[in-house]
Order: C-alpha cells, then structure tokens, then sequence
C-alpha cells in the first residue's frame, strides 16, 4: 500500500488556545490546508477549481484529540481516505497529526466532503480526473465504502 500524503508544520503562536496547546480550530485549519495541498500537487489549485466552477465541501468534521501539541512543536499530518462512493461523490477524509520526533499521535480529524457545482449551487459527482486523484489516495486500514 502507498504511503499516506503528509505534510510537516509546526504549532504556532495564533494556533495556540488558552490551554497552551493546539486549537481545534487550528486542528481542523490544518486538515484542510493537507487536503489543498493535495489538490494542488495533482494539478487541482485554486485556478483550476475556478475554470471548472466546483469546490470541495465539507458537511461534517470529527475531531479526536489524542495528546497535546504544544507552541513551536513539530508535527506531521497524514491524509488518507477512509470511505468513499465508488464516483469520490462523498468521501470520508482522514487526517492523523503526529508529533515530531516522537511520533505520538496527537489527534485524528476525519471530515465528510462532498463536491459542490458552483454555478448550480448543488453537490455534483466530480469530473473523472479529480475522482481518480481522490481514489489514488492511501485507504484506511478500516477503509470502508459509503
């Protein structure tokens, strides 16, 4: 299996609540900068969602935090799909934040995200080449399809 798309950051100033440790704000902020950056690597950036008038939405967000992520800490993001229709229609996406160098996991986020025509105003099966992009991404271990 492939490994799943990450990214490595660090906790900053403005993610931090009053806690002193990472937001769920910044947790779910995060997930969906993972998600872009992914996007975007496959050819799908901001240009390209604007040419075809679809953007991605999410209609739901889970957030499990596992231990803290404290001010300038390192950390990785994982992305992987963790269900999907066979057409990337609807997706469960899965976001796991490591912490660096220990590798503990921090917290999990998995987000509902559908497709949504811009000029319809209505969720839509994406064009074949962006579902293919989705469907390349590393799957679960308790992958599942909707």
């Amino acid at each position: 299996m492939a490994a799943p798309f990450s990214i490595s950051l660090h906790a900053r100033w403005q993610d931090m609540d009053f806690n002193q440790h990472m937001s769920n704000t910044a947790f779910l902020g995060v997930s969906g900068d993972c998600r872009m950056r992914f996007l975007a690597e496959r050819g799908f950036g901001p240009d390209e969602f604007r040419k075809r008038q679809i953007g991605p939405v999410i209609v739901e967000d889970r957030l499990v935090y596992k231990k803290e992520l404290c001010l300038l800490e390192p950390f990785r993001v994982e992305l992987a799909l963790a269900a999907a229709t066979p057409d990337a229609r609807k997706l469960k996406l899965r976001n796991s934040f490591f912490r660096e160098p220990d590798g503990a996991l921090a917290a999990v986020v998995e987000s509902v995200a559908l497709w949504f025509d811009l000029a319809a105003r209505k969720p839509v099966v994406p064009p074949a080449d962006l579902a293919a992009a989705w469907l390349s991404l590393s799957r679960t271990d308790d992958f599942s399809p909707f």
